[in-house]
């Protein structure tokens, strides 16, 4: 019997892939925390990869911007911060795959920005409280079209850049993560079954901060490409939708 629905599903998501027709259906995002000593730094903390584990966040697919869309300023927040990321585009399914495994999940890798309303974070940090209405927001994951990945070697370095408005805000090397991609994937499918579709942000650079409606953010990792996004006013999205 053919199902009925009282209103329409949802559609799926899904990404551009560089030189292909066929397009990436996005499955899950998951987000890694403080994968940058430097960004730990400007965040208070210190990491100690020897006696320290990943640790994950989750966006819903639902609430991608495909790059050179128009964010709106999300509501109940007064500092809306960029992060930029290398993001992982899963291609095979694995769970508890080794370090050296891992590279067979690898579909290819994308730009993303991980945005966040960094005062919403803060009360939840100070309150031990989830970062879900922090981090996990309508147009919160701002991704540019998929570069499939080229012979087995994993991405190990690279430029990641981010600027608003012209002025440079983060400028790093993809080798400065605490945790390589390899070493990600591998720890994260001990916890999931990765399949293809899913996404891993893979953590920001130091120089995290505020936009505001009106700024232009475009963000670059060499070899990979471009995400970018203007930031119009929270009022252009408010009142209901029939």
């Amino acid at each position: 019997m053919k199902e009925t629905y009282c209103f329409a599903p949802p559609t799926i998501k899904s990404l551009e892939i560089r030189d292909r027709v066929e397009r990436f259906p996005v499955g899950r995002l998951f987000c890694v925390g403080r994968n940058y000593q430097a960004h730990a730094a400007e965040m208070g903390v210190t990491v100690d990869k020897a006696s320290a584990q990943p640790f994950y966040f989750n966006k819903h697919p639902s609430h991608i911007l495909v790059s050179g869309g128009t964010m709106i300023y999300p509501p109940e927040t007064a500092n809306l911060h960029h992060e930029m990321e290398l993001v992982v585009a899963i291609g095979a399914m694995g769970s508890a795959v080794s370090v050296d495994e891992a590279s067979r999940l690898i579909f290819g890798y994308a730009a993303g920005l991980d945005m966040t309303r960094r005062d919403l974070q803060q009360r939840a940090k100070d309150r031990a409280h989830p970062w879900d209405v922090a981090k996990d927001f309508e147009q919160g994951a701002v991704l540019s079209p998929i570069v499939e990945r080229q012979g087995s070697n994993v991405l190990a370095s690279g430029l990641i850049e981010l600027s608003v408005n012209g002025d440079v805000r983060q400028r790093a090397d993809l080798s400065m993560m605490i945790w390589g991609i390899a070493e990600l994937i591998s720890d994260l499918s001990r916890y999931y079954t990765l399949g293809p579709g899913d996404l891993i942000f893979t953590g920001t650079p130091e120089g995290v901060g505020p936009v505001v409606p009106g700024d232009h953010l475009i963000g670059t990792i060499a070899g990979i490409g471009r995400v970018e996004t203007t930031i119009a006013s929270t009022e252009s999205g408010r009142g209901f939708v029939d």
